[in-house]
């Protein structure tokens, strides 16, 4: 008899609804996409009941698909999810919103954190909670909310504010108020949360005026949360048997569950977790110091760099310039020059993240002479993904004294070759792509299922998948004089 783990992916665009069998393969899945408002300078929201009924849609469509093929619902084990991280809600005590869900990417509290940094609160949120002091993070935008919402700021003075990432927020609508839960990763994304003690930091609190604030109880990624039949989508009740950060999920998708390990998510712009080990480390090197993932036996830490423009720098190229015919093209035009020419595109189109963090500097192409042609461009465009990956990760082993092992890949740009072989010949270490696009999706369901007994252990969990890994070993190929001439040009 099959066992089946649900998977919900709650992500900024849509929601992914998976059911994978004992096996880690996916058996039936769905996705609906999710809107999003954007307006004013920066502002992105959500509305709260649109993401839960998003949910409740995506799942009724992947159990209409697993019944339609003959699955059974009886054999439906557990439930893991993983989400948007850094998106909050506020509610009252009646589970009612306060205010539109605020997403990850907006910026409406930039002035907040300039206000923090000028009042000293950088050091002493960067040491407790491992994180910068960016709009990114829930926290700023939450001190914007309680500034300039009266009935915000009275319900957190008044002690009836609920606060939470949009796994809580599901978690709670999933019980009908019954379950107020979160677990470490998540935790770790708001700026609240002690990555020491792994407990919220009432002292940052206090500091803010958040001590009235409700908060959800804190547990590892793997545990139980709690039951529910998903407001009648289901005869009977399952576990919930994880919660998770959607690019901690990818990392555990990837197989990271060593130190040492790291995965890069590719897209418009990338993001580089490394597993770090089962003790903290901050950063000193522009890093962003977090949970990877958690069980009940372990908790391991992580360093994350978060890289701006990646995808982007191709569209562009595309769209704006008109170099690119598509941009599967770019790969037959890199490697239609031997080398880049000595042209170097600095792709600070919205600032350079990780592991500079200029956030004001513009982009720039540099060493254009008359020899150089549109191929050199898009080669110089290509190269700047694994070189910026280089200095992450770079920064990384200065930061750990810990040596990457190999780099595990996923999203869009993994389809160029040309930048796969480049990156493993630059970083002189295996680059391996799982080629499974909803690996958020299996790293909760992975995770979920150890809980539910599904899955053994991590050593079971090794077992699975390999046979979908393909990989580019690096070569020995002259990449050190382009790689110190990417250096000099970002120094500059």
């Amino acid at each position: 008899m099959s066992q089946y783990i649900l998977a919900i992916d709650q992500g900024t665009s849509s929601t992914k609804t998976i059911l994978f069998d004992e096996k880690g393969d996916a058996f039936s899945r769905a996705s609906v996409t999710l809107e999003t408002k954007y307006y004013g300078d920066g502002f992105v929201e959500q509305d709260p009941e649109a993401i839960y009924q998003n949910v409740i849609q995506s799942l009724t469509e992947c159990l209409k698909e697993f019944k339609l093929k003959g699955g059974e619902i009886a054999d439906i084990k557990a439930c893991g999810i993983s989400n948007q991280r850094e998106t909050f809600i506020v509610w009252d005590e009646k589970g009612n919103p306060l205010y539109n869900a605020i997403v990850w990417q907006c910026k409406r509290s930039v002035a907040v954190c300039e206000r923090l940094k000028e009042e000293g609160f950088e050091e002493m949120l960067r040491s407790k909670t491992g994180l910068i002091v960016d709009p990114y993070f829930s926290g700023s935008k939450l001190i914007w909310l309680y500034g300039n919402e009266p009935e915000i700021r009275d319900a957190i003075i008044s002690g009836k504010a609920w606060f939470g990432t949009v796994d809580t927020w599901l978690l709670y609508k999933f019980t009908n108020g019954k379950v107020y839960k979160t677990d470490y990763t998540n935790a770790s994304r708001t700026m609240f949360f002690n990555l020491e003690t792994l407990t919220w930091d009432r002292d940052i609190l206090q500091r803010l005026g958040f001590g009235n604030l409700n908060l959800p109880k804190v547990q590892p990624s793997s545990s139980y949360f709690g039951d529910t039949n998903f407001n009648g989508l289901l005869a009977k009740d399952i576990p919930v048997t994880a919660m998770i950060g959607d690019s901690h999920a990818a990392a555990f998708g990837e197989g990271c569950f060593d130190t040492g390990s790291a995965k890069a998510t590719l897209g418009t712009g990338c993001s580089i977790l490394m597993h770090a080990g089962n003790k903290l480390k901050t950063s000193e090197k522009g890093m962003v110091a977090t949970i990877c993932w958690s069980t009940e036996q372990e908790v391991a830490y992580a360093l994350e760099g978060v890289i701006v423009s990646c995808g982007a720098t191709i569209e562009w190229l595309k769209n704006e310039l008109g170099i690119l015919p598509a941009a599967s093209a770019a790969e037959d035009m890199a490697n239609a020059v031997e080398h880049n020419g000595g042209v170097y595109i600095i792709p600070a189109f919205s600032g350079l993240g990780a592991p500079y963090w200029q956030m004001k500097r513009k982009a720039e192409i540099k060493g254009l002479t008359f020899s150089s042609n549109k191929n050199h461009i898009v080669r110089a465009a290509l190269e700047s993904i694994p070189f910026q990956i280089m200095d992450v990760i770079d920064a990384m082993e200065a930061d750990t004294g810990i040596t990457l092992r190999e780099l595990r890949v996923n999203g869009g740009i993994t389809a160029n070759k040309f930048v796969m072989q480049f990156l493993a010949d630059l970083l002189q270490k295996d680059v391996l792509n799982i080629d499974f696009p909803d690996i958020s999706a299996l790293g909760a369901a992975y995770l979920a299922g150890l809980k539910a007994g599904v899955f053994k252990d991590i050593e079971h969990l090794r077992t699975l998948k390999k046979h979908q890994l393909t990989g580019l070993s690096s070569r020995i190929f002259y990449v050190e004089k382009d790689y110190q001439g990417w250096l000099n040009a970002v120094r500059e």
